[in-house]
């Protein structure tokens, strides 16, 4: 009797116990891949570079219109009883008032020109703030005023240090008080150790802006012995174009993604094992 032939099923084939990662990688196949991962990873990492240099050109080209700007009154930026506003610091004004009490005139000591040490010489400007009453037709508020960095002087006692006095209108650029706390310093020597509104207002009997006016020139003119007039510090950066920076990290992450896929290819090609050639099935 005929027996019939049985089939056997067929066995999986085992990975190859000592394939190594290398033998798979190098392979024309997977160093074109590589090859190609990396051109375009490069062209990604580019572009991001590219966004960001975008950022900085926005950022600079934003801060200098501020600094550039034509100088606007005080008053109009903001009043004196609200704080500074950050679009406000490095702005040019112009301050019209009267020179404030020689008591009231103070120095700011450890200020660089140059490679000589010396102070900057701070007097305060007091405004004419008039305002319209609510049903008197009219009043006039108490004076406030605006401390002004009239200059550099070598010493605390140097002549040009004298306090101005009379009517004057001034250009200058806005700055914000410094970090550094004055509380601690000698104010009855009225030299402070950093440019602080909120150590000064304890010091003078009127309201004063949250501010302080870097001083480039003035009507009249100073006199002959004056201080010398100081640059203002830099602005703070105007942030313009954060959607670059986005966009930057945006390239990146797709570079790094690309990478990361082949080498997950690479790996999954390695772990699945090579199935050697059977023999033909006789008929």
């Amino acid at each position: 009797m005929p027996v019939a032939p049985t089939t056997e099923p067929e066995a999986a084939v085992p990975a190859e116990p000592n394939r190594s990662l290398w033998k798979t990688l190098l392979t024309p196949r997977w160093l074109g891949l590589l090859a190609l991962a990396l051109a375009i990873a490069a062209v990604m990492s580019v572009l991001g570079v590219w966004q960001l240099d975008v950022y900085r050109s926005k950022t600079a080209a934003k801060t200098a219109e501020r600094t550039a700007a034509a100088p606007v009154a005080l008053q109009s930026l903001f009043p004196i009883d609200a704080g500074l506003p950050s679009k406000a610091v490095g702005r040019r004004v112009t301050v019209t008032g009267t020179w404030g009490p020689a008591t009231d005139q103070l120095y700011i000591s450890d200020r660089r020109l140059g490679d000589r040490n010396g102070f900057w010489v701070v007097t305060p400007v007091l405004l004419d703030t008039s305002g319209s009453g609510a049903g008197d037709g009219g009043t006039t508020n108490p004076s406030g005023a605006v401390m002004v960095v009239r200059g550099w002087v070598p010493s605390a006692t140097d002549p040009a240090a004298k306090p101005p006095t009379g009517q004057v209108q001034l250009v200058g650029a806005i700055v914000a008080s410094e970090a550094q706390d004055a509380s601690g310093d000698d104010t009855e020597g009225r030299i402070l150790q950093s440019l602080r509104i909120p150590t000064i207002v304890h010091l003078v009997d009127y309201r004063i802006y949250d501010a302080f006016v870097v001083m480039s020139s003035s009507t009249p003119a100073p006199a002959t012995l004056a201080p010398t007039v100081v640059p203002p510090p830099a602005p703070p950066t105007d942030h313009a174009g954060l959607r670059n920076v986005a966009y930057a990290f945006q390239w990146w992450i797709f570079a790094a993604f690309t990478l990361w896929m082949w080498t997950r290819m690479l790996q999954d090609a390695h772990r699945t094992p090579t199935r050697p050639e059977s023999p033909p099935t006789p008929a």
